[in-house]
């Protein structure tokens, strides 16, 4: 048995650079309470937030019409659990069922055991936007966790704003958004594909680079980001740039013009399942990390272990998150993680950043003592985690989180060695000069 206390905090001063593992400042509302002893699983966060030890009334907390009890509330999860995108995103629904059922173990939320309606989107876009708005309209849900590709939450984001739902949305993404109704747990571009770029540019002295990616919002935009970045301040050049479907398959053509082009970085953004061939095929055409410098913003744990870690030794990846974190809110977190999924399970980053919604709603919610979709919203800026498994994040105004960047350098037993980390970056979904 064991105790972990997740410290979560609410500033005032919402603009100013957060300082880690602060316990007590002038004009800090802290909140520290000691939960009872939880089983090890789920002894890696415990809650310490505002929270009313006796149930509120339920007419008190839901005035909206949520499906809020006495005694439960029911919240929906909506992710891709089959389809091409099923290999990045199952790790997100393993992790926010893993942070519920923690909740649930230390008492719930506002005293309420929270209930979970799991609906696929099956990696397609109109079905997220059709389960979104059964989740909204039809089961009312107090909260949804859910959506990875930028497609998908493009595509349910107008039924969350039509309805007044809240959505916890776990991917790094390109930016060049912001509303009420989304927490973005993730990196956006300034937090992810500038600080990677210049790191690339630094250490290896990078001048030209070959963007290749999926062929939807999200790839497309982070590139058209990386390339204003290349060209306009690095001074660089793009030497080439390609976008296939997702679920694509054949690259020999792209590895003959990369051959070509001989690029000092590929910067790749190839999602979902196309990873596994595009690696592979890599490898088998002499494109290793011993010849040819590849950054890429697209794959984490989850997706090397279906590609394997001897086919990308030595390549890089910019995240905010990875699994081998020396931290010791991380090593709690892992261990839970696998004692519920299994020894062989892997966490990457958009994992560990699902994992971050549950508790964040739980934290808003207690802290509004509310499950009210507007005063969430209103009690979301200033909260604080200080001992996520990445070590340190914090609600912006903007409703994204303040967070760092790493690179991490891929081994062949499928784990990064972090190479570098940034100081705590500031989210700015839409950075001048490059919209």
């Amino acid at each position: 048995m064991a105790h972990a206390v997740l410290k979560l905090s609410c500033r005032k001063d919402h603009h100013a650079p957060p300082k880690p593992l602060i316990t007590s400042v002038r004009n800090y509302m802290k909140f520290n309470i000691k939960l009872p002893p939880l089983p090890v699983a789920a002894a890696c966060l415990a809650l310490a937030i505002t929270v009313a030890l006796a149930k509120p009334p339920t007419s008190e907390v839901n005035t909206t019409g949520l499906a809020v009890t006495d005694d439960t509330v029911t919240v929906g999860q909506l992710h891709s659990a089959t389809g091409t995108m099923a290999i990045s995103e199952t790790g997100s629904i393993q992790a926010e069922q893993l942070a519920i059922d923690q909740i649930n173990a230390a008492g719930g939320v506002l005293g309420r055991q929270i209930k979970v309606i799991k609906e696929d989107g099956a990696s397609d876009w109109p079905t997220f936007a059709e389960k979104a708005k059964k989740l909204l309209v039809s089961d009312k849900v107090g909260t949804v966790f859910g959506c990875w590709t930028s497609a998908s939450r493009k595509a349910v984001l107008p039924v969350f704003e039509k309805e007044n739902g809240m959505l916890y949305y776990p991917t790094f993404y390109e930016g060049l958004e912001q509303s009420k109704n989304v927490i973005y747990t993730g990196q956006e571009a300034t937090q992810q594909i500038i600080a990677g770029i210049d790191w690339i540019v630094k250490e290896k002295k990078a001048k030209t680079f070959y963007l290749i990616g999926s062929d939807y919002i999200w790839p497309r935009t982070s590139a058209k980001i990386a390339r204003k970045h290349i060209e306009n301040v690095i001074k660089g050049t793009v030497v080439g740039e390609e976008f296939y479907a997702l679920g694509h398959t054949q690259f020999g053509s792209l590895i003959n013009k990369i051959k070509l082009k001989k690029p000092d970085v590929i910067y790749a953004i190839v999602v979902g399942g196309s990873n596994v061939s595009f690696y592979k095929q890599l490898k088998a055409a002499g494109i290793t990390s011993d010849k040819q410098t590849l950054l890429t913003i697209s794959v984490t744990e989850d997706e090397v272990l279906g590609i394997g870690g001897e086919n990308l030794v030595g390549f890089y990846s910019a995240m905010k998150y990875f699994q081998s974190l020396d931290n010791p809110n991380n090593a709690a977190f892992v261990k839970a993680f696998k004692e519920k999924y299994g020894n062989d399970s892997v966490i990457g980053d958009v994992t560990q950043a699902g994992y971050l919604g549950p508790w964040l709603w739980k934290a808003a919610v207690e802290k509004a003592n509310s499950f009210d979709i507007d005063k969430i919203a209103a009690a979301s800026p200033g909260l604080e985690l200080t001992t996520a498994p990445e070590g340190y994040v914090k609600v912006h105004p903007n409703h994204h989180l303040w967070s760092k960047l790493r690179i991490g350098q891929w081994q062949k037993d499928g784990q990064a060695k972090v190479l570098y980390e940034s100081e705590l970056i500031e989210p700015d979904p839409f950075p001048k000069g490059y919209q």
